[in-house]
């Protein structure tokens, strides 16, 4: 539960546009992929650590890989990442967990008329089906994908584009993020974040930007609860 002074640091104005990220954010996505990439290194016999799998939370694929190559040649790097596939696809389409509270606050947004997206790195077919899987896509009218821009997080062209699409002010949105990276980019759209670190707490240099970070789905609830009262909204 967050603190009384916690409370008193809520959203200082009325959202326009509730943005999610997906991987780690809405779903317990990042934990199952790190045992994916683990155990394909394993099974060929490659010695890489946690820490490079940590390193590319919140990356689009291209710099994922850039940073494969930086430990593996080409064909490993191909080797590597089909057989990974292939081990996260089984989770995939079992349905991957959702992070507890989330529909909580999905349906008290919807109950608001709250205008909500899907804003994430993966490209969009893929987070379609994954959406699709967990349950989630029935309660997003919008989702944009890492496929959409020319320029990935933490550029601010995904949260841009976002925006656009709901026709509503940057300034407005408020964007739940499990990664520095997508941290970044909404603040570097002129967005507004709630950090929910997943699997990589944030540094002191990810801390020092100043925006609101959270234990919990709960804890980013309580930021929003002040705004997802009737009487919130009846005298607008």
């Amino acid at each position: 539960m967050l603190t009384d002074t916690a409370r008193a640091a809520a959203l200082e104005f009325l959202p326009a546009a509730v943005l999610f990220d997906m991987d780690g954010t809405m779903i317990e996505s990042e934990a199952a992929l790190l045992e994916c990439w683990r155990q394909a290194a394993q099974d060929l016999g490659y010695d890489l650590e946690d820490g490079l799998w940590l390193s590319m939370v919140g990356l689009h694929d291209s710099a994922c890989h850039d940073l494969l190559r930086t430990r593996l040649d080409e064909a490993q790097v191909q080797a590597l990442l089909r057989t990974m596939q292939a081990l996260y696809d089984v989770r995939v389409d079992a349905g991957l967990p959702v992070k507890p509270g989330l529909i909580d606050l999905l349906d008290r947004l919807a109950a608001q008329g709250m205008a909500t997206a899907v804003v994430t790195s993966t490209r969009r077919p893929r987070a379609l089906y994954k959406l699709e899987r967990a349950g989630l896509l029935a309660h997003f009218a919008l989702v944009v994908g890492g496929d959409e821009v020319a320029h990935p997080k933490p550029a601010p062209d995904i949260y841009l584009l976002a925006a656009q699409r709901l026709g509503v002010d940057p300034a407005g949105c408020v964007v739940l993020e499990d990664s520095p990276a997508g941290v970044r980019a909404a603040l570097a759209a002129g967005m507004t974040p709630i950090h929910i670190p997943d699997l990589v707490a944030p540094s002191a240099e990810v801390r020092a930007l100043g925006h609101r970070i959270v234990a919990n789905m709960g804890e980013a609830h309580d930021l929003l609860a002040p705004w997802l009262r009737d009487e919130a909204l009846a005298g607008l």
